[in-house]
């Protein structure tokens, strides 16, 4: 008789399930960099944006110094993602979405080896890249865009869905708020988990959200195997 096998999920670039390890390691670096390094959330640079107006307008030029850097790394980030996006450069990493999951794993895994008496500028910097890098990656929840990294926009979205869902009788409404609310859900298992380990195992508690990165980057894709087999398998990925 013939064994059933295993069914495991596929983690392409839009699945509800990577979209849950993203979300929660999303969730984990807010509360890492909050509790760690002085209550700052690194992850979102709305915060730095205001922070620098307000310190321009007060005439405080040092103080913007510090706001700086995060969003400078910020725009590296998203710089970096739309280059592995490039045919000649997607070609030679195989998978683009594959190697910018490896350079979150990478940046995280350093994150964790930096000693205590490096400035919080530096980690939050890290942090604001590795953000980036998967915000402008992994955008895509099914066929609506989500974000990862922050949850306003995605309580927004359920909000609306679940008003179409329950009003409007709309069945595809109906998905969509399941789906976003499991995303929200998970960034909030994030944050649980990240407070948690940041207060018992300090700084290197990082190494944990790196490798919620490490097992998206091993099962990603896991169907299309882990070499290259033709011309045409770096092209989808």
């Amino acid at each position: 008789m013939e064994k059933k096998s295993t069914i495991i999920p596929s983690l392409s670039s839009n699945s509800i399930y990577l979209g849950i390890l993203l979300a929660v390691v999303g969730g984990y670096l807010d509360s890492y960099t909050f509790i760690s390094r002085d209550g700052v959330f690194a992850n979102a640079q709305t915060g730095n944006m205001v922070l620098l107006g307000v310190s321009l307008a007060l005439g405080e030029w040092k103080q913007t110094i510090y706001y700086l850097p995060p969003i400078f790394a910020f725009i590296l980030g998203v710089l970096v993602a739309e280059t592995v996006k490039v045919p000649k450069v997607r070609h030679l990493v195989y998978s683009s979405r594959r190697a910018i999951l490896f350079i979150e794993f990478i940046s995280l895994v350093v994150v964790g080896f930096l000693p205590e008496r490096i400035p919080n500028m530096v980690v939050t910097v890290c942090i604001a890249f590795v953000s980036s890098l998967q915000i402008s990656t992994f955008n895509k929840l099914d066929k609506w865009s989500y974000n990862s990294t922050m949850t306003t926009g995605n309580l927004r979205t359920a909000i609306q869905a679940a008003y179409s869902a329950i009003v409007k009788n709309n069945l595809e409404a109906k998905k969509q708020f399941k789906e976003f609310s499991v995303i929200i859900i998970s960034f909030l298992v994030g944050a649980l988990i990240g407070a948690l380990a940041t207060i018992h195992l300090g700084d290197q508690a990082i190494w944990i959200a790196s490798a919620f990165i490490f097992a998206s980057l091993i099962l990603y894709h896991r169907n299309r195997g882990y070499f290259r087999r033709n011309s045409l398998d770096s092209v989808n990925d």
